[in-house]
């Protein structure tokens, strides 16, 4: 009984076993056949990181798709913190500047440090300096050899190698940590590199953890220096903008527009990233790649600019400086050393030209920073919309309307020029020539000071400063861009630099001396609107906002007036008649139109400066059908006429008049 006990017990505990280990092999089988994949890829991916696709950024072009901004694929040098050897950072970053150098190719480094002894500052570099200096926890009366012992020695411990290499390193090291180098942000080392250099990196793989070469969009600028001050550029975020930044879904190793268009339109243009999901196993190895959200590109910006026409005005005013350069007497041309060009389309107000000379090329735009800042002729500035020039005589034509409009002369009514001006005793400026009785037609012609000395003293500043407002002078323009509106010279202006108003001032102001300034924008604006008989019409640069494949439109420009000039048509017809008398026989600008198969109206002026006069040229044609207005100012250009040249080659280019019948396109057509 008690053998058959413990025989029954065997048996059920051996049924019992017998069944547990049935489960254990059903369960190893579902494991290893039924979910073995999947739990295979679990254990076989290790670590899931996801990363970011950037989109490609929208491109810019001309008014006929002509480009001016374009991408590109590239190659980018990337550092990956997972991959980067903790403790060898240096050496690996020495290795990859060496085979850089080798191959005579750059890498990013904004230190403001010099790259060579003896170490210094970099000039120009003030604002970075700064920031270089709060990152080191410095005082402001640190010195060059403060900041880099500390980068150097406390910060990234660089002691053991020699002081330039030292300093590269450092300059790595410092950018890594301004972009906000880790595990979840890859840096970028260099851009653009060959691919003669792209293979040697990955060839050499084994020896440089971390580093990796990565295909990129580059940011590519046709004609680099056609237009740099308008198209602007683009740079990385500093981390001082990334907290304003990261909210909006930008990467604090992206990079965003500086200035310009670029910087303007970001928004636009920019594009939306994707992202990805990446899977490694054990040994760092990606074992999959998992697309994510679909990267968008950012919207194509067109503008109104020709670039035809644009190259036409540079290389004319180009030619033109060159010509004062080496004909011109000593004071009277010769110094010429800058200027600007702006056109617009009179009907609708959009900018054909938009020129500052000197420029740069945007593609070099840091390698030559230091030279750029070295120029005196401040090649950076744009003048054609920041730079705010005394209009002279072409300012003229704005009394002339005032003076008609509110009746105080007419087309017949005369004031005797005798070269003086003798109305105050103690302010009797003079003339050019002796002009006996002119009306204003002539005044406008002859470019007669006394004419408008008088007239301007008639109808007092409260007036000219009427008019001269609603031709947009002191007024924004419109335009998309950045722009300084210039002033009016007036009894306020003057108390508020402490000077008396006097009866002189006004007769100053009537010939656009005094404290009167305007960009060349608002020249070519307050032309277009002489030419449209008193409508002032809304400026814009942008003619159309479209998807990436241009298919779409987003947005287009529509022309709208921006003010009526309170004058009748009578009035711009007598004031169009002098300007196309200063064109023709006998007028200040005869020389280049006068003999021109298209009819111009025109105004010249020579304004005073502190120290060389400049030159100032207003034109539009044709002059009984405006189609483009035209500002041109030379600086130290003494005469007016200087820019007239300039003016004729845009319109012989707009008209097709140097075009061969076959250049000439179809009516309606698309220029190439």
């Amino acid at each position: 009984m008690k053998l058959s006990t413990q025989r029954s017990r065997v048996m059920l505990l051996s049924a019992a076993l017998g069944v547990v280990l049935f489960i254990y092999i059903i369960r190893l089988m579902q494991l290893q056949i039924v979910q073995g994949e999947e739990y295979y890829a679990m254990v076989n991916r290790g670590t899931e990181r996801s990363q970011v696709v950037e989109a490609a950024r929208g491109e810019i072009t001309d008014r006929y798709g002509r480009p001016f901004a374009v991408n590109r694929v590239g190659w980018n040098i990337v550092l990956d913190r997972a991959f980067l050897e903790k403790g060898r950072e240096n050496e690996t970053i020495l290795k990859v500047i060496n085979m850089l150098e080798e191959t005579g190719e750059s890498w990013i480094d904004n230190l403001p440090i010099t790259e060579a002894a003896p170490f210094q500052f970099k000039e120009g570099y003030e604002a970075e300096v700064a920031r270089l200096k709060k990152f080191a926890g410095v005082g402001e009366s640190a010195t060059v050899d403060d900041v880099l012992y500390w980068l150097t020695t406390e910060r990234f411990h660089l002691e053991e190698y020699a002081p330039e290499d030292a300093r590269k390193i450092a300059g790595v090291r410092y950018e890594m940590e301004q972009r906000g180098f880790s595990i979840s942000t890859p840096y970028t080392f260099a851009e653009d590199i060959s691919i003669t250099t792209a293979t040697k990196i990955k060839e050499r793989g084994f020896e440089l953890p971390g580093v990796d070469i990565q295909e990129s969009a580059v940011r590519e600028y046709v004609n680099d220096d056609l237009a740099p001050h308008i198209i602007g550029r683009i740079g990385p975020i500093y981390a001082e903008e990334y907290q304003d930044l990261k909210d909006k879904g930008y990467a604090m190793n992206g990079v965003i527009g500086k200035e310009g268009i670029e910087k303007q339109f970001e928004d636009q243009l920019r594009g939306q990233n994707g992202t990805r999901q990446i899977y490694l196993n054990s040994q760092g190895n990606v074992v999959e790649v998992t697309e994510g959200k679909t990267p968008v590109p950012g919207n194509t910006i067109m503008l109104t600019l020709d670039q035809k026409l644009q190259q036409v005005a540079k290389d004319a005013l180009i030619q033109e400086i060159q010509l004062l350069n080496a004909t011109a007497p000593v004071g009277q041309g010769r110094e010429a050393d800058a200027g600007a060009v702006a056109a617009i389309d009179v009907k609708t107000g959009e900018v054909l030209v938009l020129l500052s000379w000197p420029d740069y090329h945007l593609t070099t735009y840091n390698q030559d920073f230091s030279d750029l800042l070295k120029d005196e002729r401040n090649p950076m500035f744009n003048r054609a919309l920041m730079g705010e020039y005394t209009p002279g005589s072409i300012f003229k034509p704005t009394v002339a309307t005032a003076a008609l409009a509110s009746g105080e002369i007419d087309e017949s009514s005369t004031v005797f020029c005798g070269m003086k001006y003798t109305f105050f005793d103690d302010y009797q400026p003079g003339c050019l020539s002796f002009h006996r009785d002119i009306n204003v037609i002539t005044a406008l012609q002859k470019s007669c000071n006394i004419f408008f000395y008088d007239v301007g003293r008639r109808i007092g500043i409260d007036r000219i400063n009427y008019y001269a407002s609603s031709f947009g002078m002191g007024q924004p323009t419109g335009i998309e861009l950045p722009e300084r509106v210039g002033r009016l010279s007036s009894p306020e202006f003057s108390k508020s630099v402490g000077e008396t108003w006097t009866g002189g001032n006004v007769i100053q102001a009537a010939i656009g001396q005094k404290d009167t300034k305007l960009t060349p924008l608002q020249m070519a604006n307050y032309t277009a609107t002489l030419a449209n008989d008193g409508k002032r019409m809304e400026v814009s640069i942008i003619k159309a906002v479209k998807d990436y494949t241009r298919e779409e439109t987003y947005q287009e420009h529509t022309p709208s007036i921006r003010q009526q000039v309170d004058a009748s048509q009578e009035v711009f017809d007598v004031v169009r008649r002098g300007m196309i008398a200063a064109s023709g026989a006998g007028g200040t600008s005869s020389a280049t139109f006068g003999n021109y198969p298209i009819s111009v109206a025109s105004k010249t002026g020579t304004p005073e400066t502190h120290q060389f006069p400049n030159s100032t040229f207003i034109a539009y044609a044709p002059a009984d059908d405006p189609q483009i207005a035209v500002a041109v100012v030379i600086e130290k250009g003494w005469h007016g006429y200087t820019g007239a040249p300039v003016a004729k080659a845009i319109f012989d280019e707009y008209f097709s008049l140097n075009a061969t019948p076959a250049q000439v396109p179809p009516k309606g057509e698309l220029l190439p």
